[in-house]
C-alpha cells in the first residue's frame, strides 16, 4: 500500500511548479511572518515542502530548518538552495513526531506550520511539540485549511479523491475554531487569524508562547 510520503514525493514535481494560488494573500502572510522575526533568530519550518517559504524568509533570521515528510520535496528544496547560494537554510526528511530531536526543548525562537496542521495524524500532539521547542516568549505562524469552515460535503468527496489516489490518506475537515481551540489548549497565548484576504477556507494563524513557561497539562 502507498505510504503518506509515496502520495507526496509522487506529487512533489508538479507541486514545485505550481504557481501560488493566491499571490496577494501570500505576500501578506509572508509580510506578517517577517514581522515576526528577528535577525537572530533560529527557525523551524514544519511541513516545508519545496522550500519556497523558507527561501522567501532567509534573509529575516540567523537560521531556518525545514521538516518534510517528503524526501522528493526535500530533494527539489535542497536544488533551490544550491543554485541561490543560500546557506542559513537546512531541511531533513522525516515525520514530525516525538522522534524529532534536531532541536532541544526551549531553544527555537519561532515555528511555522504552512499548510500543515490539517494533514497530521495527531494534531494536538504536534501543537504540545511545537510549543515544548519554542523558547518562552517564542512565535509561531500557520496556515491551515479549514474545510469544516463551509457546508460543502468535503468528508465524502475526499474520500472519493483518496480511493482515485488524489488526495493524501489524512485530510482532517476542521473548523477554524476547532484550531484555535487545539491552539489555545496547547498552551499558546495571544492567538490571532488576522484577516489577510485568503479563501475563507483558510485560516492564518499567529500565536505566541508566554514569556513564563505555563504547563498546559
Amino acid at each position: 500500500m502507498p505510504t503518506e510520503a509515496t502520495f507526496w514525493n509522487d506529487l512533489a514535481p508538479r507541486y514545485a511548479a505550481r504557481p501560488v494560488q493566491d499571490p496577494d494573500a501570500f505576500e501578506r502572510k509572508i509580510a506578517i511572518t517577517q514581522g515576526k522575526m528577528k535577525p537572530a533568530d533560529t527557525i523551524l519550518e514544519v511541513g516545508c515542502g519545496t522550500g519556497s517559504l523558507a527561501l522567501r524568509l532567509a534573509d529575516h533570521a540567523a537560521r531556518i530548518h525545514g521538516i518534510d515528510i517528503s524526501s522528493e520535496m526535500i530533494r527539489i528544496a535542497e536544488g533551490k538552495v544550491e543554485r541561490e547560494g543560500v546557506t542559513n537554510l537546512s531541511f531533513e526528511v522525516g515525520p514530525f513526531d516525538e522522534r524529532f530531536d534536531t532541536f532541544a526543548p526551549g531553544t527555537v525562537d519561532g515555528i511555522l506550520a504552512y499548510s500543515i496542521l490539517h494533514l497530521l495524524d495527531d494534531r494536538q500532539a504536534a501543537l504540545k511539540r511545537i510549543y515544548g521547542l519554542l523558547k518562552p516568549g517564542g512565535f509561531f505562524v500557520a496556515s491551515t485549511v479549514c474545510l469544516g469552515n463551509t457546508w460543502v460535503p468535503y468528508k465524502p468527496m475526499l474520500a472519493v479523491m483518496r480511493w482515485l489516489g488524489k488526495a493524501p490518506k489524512r485530510v482532517d475537515v476542521l473548523a477554524t475554531q476547532t484550531l484555535v481551540d487545539d491552539i489555545q489548549a496547547a498552551g499558546f497565548v495571544d492567538v490571532e487569524c488576522p484577516d489577510v484576504g485568503a479563501d475563507p477556507i483558510v485560516c492564518f494563524t499567529v500565536a505566541r508562547k508566554p514569556d513564563s513557561i505555563i504547563d498546559p497539562n
